[in-house]
C-alpha cells in the first residue's frame, strides 16, 4: 500500500511586507521544481501529497498556511486577492519565480484567484470546491447546504459566525461520516489518518476565525476572474466524488480558458492522494523547456 503521506522535511515561517508570517513545509529535494500547494479546509502546511512521487519527480513541494490557519497570521477581512498577493510576494522573497501550483478541495479557489492573478504558472484543481453559490446549483444542494451558502452569499459575517463555532474534531467527524468507502480506505490507513488529525490540529491552534473566514469566502461568490486565466489549468475529480462539485467540475472548467478536466474512474475526492504521480506529471508537463 502506497504510504499516501509523510513528514516535511523542511518546515519554517516566512515574514512578508508588512509583518505577516506565512507558515510553510517542504518535501522533495531543496532545487527540484516548485510547486505551491493550497490545502483543503481546516488543514495545516504538515498534510502534503505524493511521499512515494515528489522526489523521483524532481519536484520540490511546498505547502502554504492561509492567513489564520497553523503558523500564519490571521488577516481578518481578507479575501482571495489578497491570498493571490501574498502567494506573489511569498514567491518572490523565497526565489521561486512563478511557481507550479495545486489547489485541493477547499483550497481551489483561492489557487483559482493566484492564476487569475498571474501569480502561478500553471494549475492543478484536485478535487476542488466549486462555486456552490452559482444559481445553476440551486436545485442540486442538500437543504442543509443550500441554507447555508445563501447565508454566505447575503451575509458573510453571520456565515462567519456559524462556521467559527467548528472544530478539529467537529471537521474529523464530518469527513468521516460523509465520505464514500474509496475514501475512507485512504482516510483511516495510519499513517495518513495521523497526519490528516495533526494538521486539522494545527489548523484550529489559533481558533477557528482563519478556517471561517476561507468557508464564508469559498460559499460566496468568487469574483474571481476565472475567463481573464491565461495559465494551463487541469482539473481532477474522481467519478466517485460525492462532496467537492455537483457535475465533478464540468461547469467550473468550461468558465476557464483551455482548462483540462480530468474524471477519473473508481476514484473519490481523496484523487490528491491515490493519483499524485499522474497529477504532478501532467502538471510538470507545463514547465517550458529550457
Amino acid at each position: 500500500m502506497s504510504s499516501y503521506v509523510s513528514d516535511p522535511v523542511r518546515v519554517g515561517t516566512e515574514q512578508l511586507p508588512g509583518g505577516r508570517l506565512l507558515g510553510w513545509a517542504e518535501w522533495g529535494p531543496g532545487d527540484g521544481v516548485p510547486v505551491l500547494l493550497s490545502p483543503g479546509a481546516a488543514t495545516s502546511r504538515h498534510l502534503g501529497f505524493g511521499a512515494d512521487a515528489v522526489a523521483g519527480l524532481g519536484v520540490r513541494l511546498i505547502s502554504v498556511d492561509r492567513p489564520g490557519l497553523g503558523a500564519s497570521t490571521p488577516l481578518p477581512g481578507r479575501t482571495f486577492d489578497d491570498f493571490a498577493e501574498d502567494i506573489r510576494a511569498f514567491a518572490a522573497l523565497r526565489g521561486l519565480e512563478r511557481p507550479l501550483m495545486v489547489g485541493n478541495s477547499q483550497g481551489a479557489p483561492f489557487a483559482l484567484a493566484c492564476a487569475a492573478a498571474g501569480a502561478v504558472g500553471a494549475l492543478a484543481v484536485v478535487s476542488g470546491a466549486d462555486e456552490v453559490a452559482e444559481p445553476r446549483f440551486a436545485d442540486a444542494l442538500p437543504e442543509d447546504l443550500r441554507r447555508l451558502v445563501g447565508l454566505a452569499v447575503s451575509d458573510p459575517a453571520a456565515a462567519e459566525q456559524v462556521f467559527a463555532g467548528f472544530t478539529a474534531q467537529g471537521m474529523w467527524d464530518m469527513v468521516m461520516a460523509h465520505s464514500p468507502e474509496r475514501d475512507l480506505a485512504v482516510y483511516r490507513q495510519p499513517a495518513f489518518a495521523a497526519a490528516y488529525r495533526r494538521a486539522l490540529d494545527e489548523a484550529f491552534a489559533q481558533g477557528a476565525a482563519g478556517y471561517a473566514r476561507d468557508t464564508a469566502l469559498a460559499m460566496g461568490r468568487w469574483g474571481i476572474g476565472l475567463s481573464d486565466i491565461a495559465v494551463p489549468v487541469d482539473l481532477w475529480y474522481g467519478q466517485e466524488d460525492t462532496g467537492h462539485s455537483p457535475d465533478h467540475g464540468a461547469g467550473l472548467a468550461s468558465r476557464i480558458p483551455g482548462a483540462v478536466r480530468h474524471l477519473v474512474p473508481e476514484a473519490g475526492g481523496s484523487v490528491l492522494w491515490t493519483h499524485a504521480e499522474q497529477v504532478l506529471r501532467t502538471l510538470l508537463a507545463h514547465v517550458p523547456a529550457p
